[in-house]
């Protein structure tokens, strides 16, 4: 099954017509407005007290490619160095740091411990700098970082999964080779009373590097997300809702009685979905029919687990605001499980498989999540994703939602991993350099799936230019002879 690519639309027009086509309601502006025209991503907007200079962020992402001890590498300092240039205003948390080493996604993964505070005061620095040096005063610049155990996905090692888990899921221990007897790999509710520690250190280390605000990640399928949906797990984290939001809510409490002025946001996965089988065919989900109802995840319908559920979802967001969260970003789903949900693209990465839908119905969705969660919790400032797909006509759409309240700010992920000075150039300049937009190839996934550093293969020279350009190729090789 094959769609028609964002960048055959050759105008805004064109674009209208192919969401007409789908019946998809996005917003979309007719032009790119600069800061000086008015430009709604131009706005200033108060976050944990600081007043950040644009709607733009950049969400927080894993390079694979710090060093073993995660103290940052070359590859670590230039992505970072990239986001204080771009002109966003907001840095949500640059990385995904890893609390403990066995919560690491891969051996490569930034860690948030005390041995590794100069590492992140070290890439902090280099934003700062690259930010008045290309953009101007920092003084509208809010930066964090984002704080996580893998769960789960944890790959400490190396390529062998080391699963640390919520509760055993029927579909996912089947799907990544968990064995459902297993009840080591569970943590126990003494377990996660330490690591309730670790994130409360591991947030002091961001503070003392310079950070103003820890984001406690629970997305992706990683653990504190597999915690939301942990309906079978049994004791004080699990079960029904006050229990499985109960290790949530712990962290957010003891890092703010520990910290008090540290701001604390959180990355959500609104809505997940029922996982789908890795292949080179069109996705298709696992078979969930003797799972009826469906007890294995947050944000879902129960009965139709293909569709999405917010009702726990608008109650938690009413709490993080309750609780002291500054913000949340709100995403959905896990690339390891339902990459068309959480990360719409024509080009799957190589675990993944062929889009089920046009991936501009995937954007559509996480937009009107969104618009939804808004509108329940007006007094909490949301991230929008999923914007990535849109391509050229990104601007155009997020400078609508801003507009409309559909969302606060628009957050920006492989985007600028090809194009870092998207944000400047939309408010300086009103227009995009077309040779840098992302066209979603799924390289900068399908790397680190191979267990190479991540980053834009295609279009970033800095990247085409290294030795592991030729291991992604020939990735990208055999996944073609599969198919």
């Amino acid at each position: 099954m094959s769609y028609p690519k964002i960048a055959q639309c050759k105008d805004v027009d064109a674009f209208r017509g192919r969401l007409a086509e789908l019946g998809l309601d996005l917003p979309v502006d007719d032009r790119i407005l600069t800061a000086a025209e008015g430009s709604p991503l131009a706005a200033p907007i108060t976050i944990g007290g600081v007043a950040v200079g644009n709607r733009l962020c950049i969400h927080p992402m894993e390079g694979w490619d710090a060093n073993p001890d995660g103290s940052p590498s070359a590859h670590t300092l230039r992505r970072w160095r990239h986001f204080g240039l771009s002109g966003a205003k907001l840095i949500w948390g640059g990385e995904a740091a890893a609390v403990q080493p066995d919560g690491r996604a891969n051996p490569r993964q930034t860690l948030a411990t005390p041995e590794n505070e100069p590492g992140l005061r070290a890439l902090l620095d280099e934003l700062l700098a690259a930010h008045r040096d290309h953009v101007g005063s920092t003084d509208d610049l809010l930066v964090g970082l984002q704080l996580t155990h893998s769960g789960r996905f944890s790959r400490p090692h190396g390529p062998r999964l080391e699963p640390r888990i919520a509760y055993h899921h029927p579909l996912l221990d089947a799907k990544f080779g968990i064995d459902p007897a297993d009840a080591a790999v569970v943590w126990t509710d003494d377990d996660l009373e330490r690591l309730v520690d670790r994130y409360v250190a591991a947030a002091g280390v961001a503070r003392a590097a310079g950070f103003r605000f820890v984001d406690v990640k629970a997305c992706h399928g990683y653990l504190l997300h597999e915690f939301l949906g942990a309906r079978v797990r049994p004791g004080r984290f699990g079960g029904d809702y006050e229990g499985r939001t109960r290790l949530l809510r712990t962290i957010i409490g003891r890092v703010h009685d520990a910290h008090p002025d540290l701001a604390v946001v959180v990355r959500l996965s609104a809505f997940d979905c029922v996982p789908f089988v890795t292949g080179r065919d069109v996705g298709r989900p696992m078979a969930f029919d003797e799972w009826l109802p469906y007890d294995y995840g947050f944000g879902v319908d129960r009965d139709r687990p293909l569709e999405m559920d917010l009702t726990e979802t608008l109650r938690l967001l009413a709490d993080l605001a309750a609780w002291g969260v500054a913000a949340a970003n709100i995403s959905c789903g896990s690339p390891y499980y339902n990459p068309h949900i959480q990360r719409p693209a024509i080009f799957p990465p190589s675990d993944g498989y062929l889009p089920p839908e046009d991936p501009l119905v995937g954007v559509a969705r996480q937009w009107r999540a969104t618009r939804e969660c808004r509108r329940a919790v007006p007094g909490l400032p949301l991230v929008g994703s999923g914007y990535s797909y849109l391509q050229d006509f990104l601007p155009h759409v997020a400078q609508a939602a801003v507009r409309g309240g559909d969302v606060d700010l628009v957050g920006l992920g492989r985007m600028v991993l090809s194009y870092p000075e998207l944000p400047k150039d939309c408010l300086e300049r009103g227009a995009l350099v077309r040779r840098k937009v992302c066209r979603t190839f799924s390289d900068c996934t399908t790397a680190p799936r191979h267990g190479i550093v991540s980053g834009c293969y295609p279009l970033d020279d800095y990247y085409k230019d290294l030795p592991e350009a030729e291991r992604v190729a020939e990735a990208k090789r055999a996944m073609r002879s599969v198919g």
